[in-house]
C-alpha cells in the first residue's frame, strides 16, 4: 500500500515494506520522491525522516529537472550517435547478409537485411554497445584490480536508467550501464574505478573519497564531465 506525505509542495510516496531501514530515492526525470520503511514505522517518525533530509531531496530534484537529455532516435541515415565520446553519423545500408556495425573515421554504419523495421535496428545498435563494453571493461580491470588489491568475480553489462553502475561488495560484482559506451573513455575508467574502491568501502564516506584521491586524483573532474552530458532518454512508469 503506498500512502503520501506533504511537505510543503513535495509529495513523498510512502511504502511500507518488510525491511529493517529506510530507503530514500529521488526518482528522474521529474524528481519524484520515495521511501520505503519498515511496516512498524509510525508515519510521524517517517515524516520527521523526510524532513531532515529535505535539502538533499531538493538538491537532487534540481539536478534531475536541469539534467539535459538525448533526443529520440529513429537510426535513420545521417543521424548523430557516439561512440566513446566522440560524434558519429549512422549510414543504413540494406543488404542480404546477417546485420552487422562498423565504425569508421566519422561514421556509424549499420548494414540490415531489407525491411527491418526501427526497433530491430535500435536492438542491433543497443547491443552493439554493450560489445564494445564487454571487450573495454576487462582491459580496465586488469589494470586497476592489483593496484588496489581487489578481485572482481564477474561484471555485468546492461541498461540501467539510474546509475551508471553498481557493487554488490559481498557477492564481489559491479554491474555498468551500457550508455558508457556512448561518453568519454575516461568516465568509463572513472566509474570501473568507483565500483572497484567499493568493494573496499561499500559507503561512500571519508575513508571512500581518500582511497579515489590516492588512486585517481582528478576522478571528481570526470565525475562532473559524465553527469553534465546528455542522458538517455527513458519511458517511466510507476
Amino acid at each position: 500500500m503506498v500512502s503520501q506525505v506533504k511537505l510543503g509542495d513535495i509529495e513523498v510516496d510512502v511504502v511500507l515494506k518488510d525491511i529493517k531501514n529506510v530507503h530514500l530515492s529521488v526518482h528522474p526525470p521529474t524528481g519524484r520522491v520515495r521511501i520505503a520503511a519498515p511496516k512498524r514505522m509510525h508515519i510521524d517518525a517517517i515524516r520527521v525522516f523526510a524532513i531532515s533530509k529535505l535539502d538533499w531531496i531538493k538538491q537532487q530534484q534540481t539536478k534531475l529537472r536541469q539534467q539535459e537529455r538525448e533526443t529520440p532516435r529513429d537510426y535513420v541515415d545521417r543521424e548523430s550517435h557516439y561512440v566513446w565520446g566522440k560524434r558519429y553519423l549512422l549510414t543504413v545500408s540494406e543488404r542480404d547478409e546477417p546485420p552487422s556495425i562498423e565504425l569508421t573515421y566519422n561514421r556509424l554504419l549499420l548494414h540490415v537485411r531489407p525491411g527491418t523495421d526501427e526497433d530491430k535496428r535500435q536492438a542491433l545498435v543497443e547491443e552493439w554497445y554493450r560489445e564494445q563494453l564487454r571487450e573495454a571493461v576487462p582491459v580496465l580491470l586488469a589494470r586497476w584490480q592489483p593496484l588496489l588489491g581487489v578481485r572482481v568475480e564477474r561484471f555485468f553489462v546492461q541498461r540501467m536508467k539510474t546509475k551508471w553502475g553498481s557493487c554488490n561488495h559481498k557477492a564481489g560484482t559491479i554491474r555498468l550501464n551500457t550508455e558508457l559506451a556512448k561518453k568519454p573513455a575516461e568516465c568509463l575508467e572513472y566509474i570501473v574505478l568507483h565500483e572497484l574502491v567499493h568493494l573496499l568501502e561499500p559507503t561512500h564516506n571519508t575513508r571512500f573519497v581518500t582511497l579515489m584521491d590516492r588512486v585517481m586524483p582528478k576522478w571528481q573532474f570526470h565525475r562532473q564531465v559524465l553527469n553534465r552530458l546528455p542522458v538517455r532518454r527513458e519511458k517511466w512508469s510507476y
